[in-house]
């Protein structure tokens, strides 16, 4: 359940259908109520500044002002509602709903592109649910940050390793990582956008990553992550070798895994349609289990912000096989969701915040290098 205020919600988009099928939708939604709707971002301004909401769902291509042009409005007006968009499944809109999660908006979903009015509210309800709740769970958590008065609820946190001890001591195993594998979903695009430019452009070894991502976004998210670090990202391909100082971003709606090449040595990604796994395509746990098989005592798992557990399993199997395990804090994630088992169930190596998660990995690695 929500939290027991209700969720103010204004639903902002410039289609009648959609207004209808979202409107009804966060009715049926319980602890969320609409407050009210506009049919573009200069009308939702002047409604914001009335209504006051918590969160607005909010479409991205309207006209007079679109939901990017908004988002910018809100940082000055009001910074503390948030965003949760609504995106065809197009290359354009893709790439326009990364600069939404980058202006701060909580998370997207892809409009239906087909189906009945009852299908369509289905779909749209399914996505959203999740959503609003980890919205409401962190709204809480902000609020019960705010109220605390101590000085040390507003300072940086800090590295914890699983013993307690901080993060200054060096890492015990001479073991070193010949690959990294990064899970993550939601508030994930702008957690990547901060953690991998700090990892040098010769760290020496593959990263690939799963981001829970509907098709064509994870393409958008690999060429806006592209432009900022200095290694190399890209949106992985079937059958591709697997290179060092590349990061590879599993497809949208596939799974992907690790497999060895003809000679044995050689290690090449395979993209598969094979089914979900904790209703995820791509699967953390998906890409995970390939990792702790192909690469015994010398891999790198990272869990970060998102809902759900995936992940955990696949994480139990790599610590099985000699992997050193790093999750993101609590303090840090936009969502506690992942990271949350297997830091409870002492798989976690280390607990780190978001801006210290880069040199945690590069400690499990060979580097000797000086960087970008």
């Amino acid at each position: 359940m929500l939290k027991p205020h209700p969720l103010k919600v204004l639903v902002v988009d410039d289609t009648v259908v959609y207004r209808k099928i979202v409107s009804d939708v966060v009715a049926e939604i319980p602890g969320a109520e609409v407050v009210g709707s506009a049919h573009n971002g200069k009308a939702a301004l002047l409604k914001i500044k009335t209504l006051q909401p918590d969160l607005l769902t909010l479409d991205i291509e309207m006209p007079e002002m679109n939901g990017l042009e908004l988002l910018e409005q809100m940082h000055h007006i009001a910074p503390g509602v948030g965003a949760v968009m609504l995106s065809t499944l197009t290359q354009e809109s893709a790439a326009m709903t990364m600069r939404a999660l980058e202006l701060g908006a909580f998370d997207f979903i892809p409009k239906p592109q087909s189906g009945t009015m009852a299908e369509n509210k289905k779909a749209v309800k399914n996505a959203l649910l999740p959503i609003f709740k980890a919205f409401s769970r962190r709204r809480q958590i902000k609020g019960l940050r705010r109220s605390a008065s101590a000085p040390s609820a507003k300072a940086s946190p800090d590295v914890i390793r699983h013993n307690g001890q901080s993060a200054t001591v060096s890492r015990k195993s001479t073991a070193v990582s010949s690959i990294v594998g990064i899970g993550i979903s939601t508030g994930g695009p702008n957690a990547l956008a901060r953690m991998l430019p700090m990892l040098p452009g010769d760290i020496g070894v593959p990263v690939v990553i799963v981001q829970h991502m509907p098709p064509m976004f994870t393409q958008s998210l690999a060429k806006s992550l592209d432009a900022k670090c200095a290694l190399t990202v890209r949106e992985a391909i079937h059958g591709e070798p697997l290179q060092p100082n590349v990061a590879y971003i599993a497809p949208g709606g596939k799974q992907m895994k690790i497999t060895a090449g003809a000679d044995g040595c050689m290690r090449i990604l395979k993209i598969t349609d094979d089914p979900p796994e904790n209703s995820c395509k791509p699967s953390v746990d998906y890409l995970f289990r390939s990792i702790a098989e192909l690469y015994v005592g010398r891999a790198t798992g990272v869990i970060m912000t998102g809902m759900g557990s995936d992940g955990t399993a696949g994480l139990q199997q790599m610590k099985h096989n000699g992997a050193y395990v790093i999750a993101q804090n609590e303090a840090t994630c936009v969502v506690f969701g992942m990271p949350k088992e297997p830091i409870q169930q002492g798989i976690a190596d280390v607990v780190a915040p978001l801006n210290k998660i880069s040199s945690e990995i590069i400690k499990t690695l060979a580097y000797k290098g000086k960087g970008r």
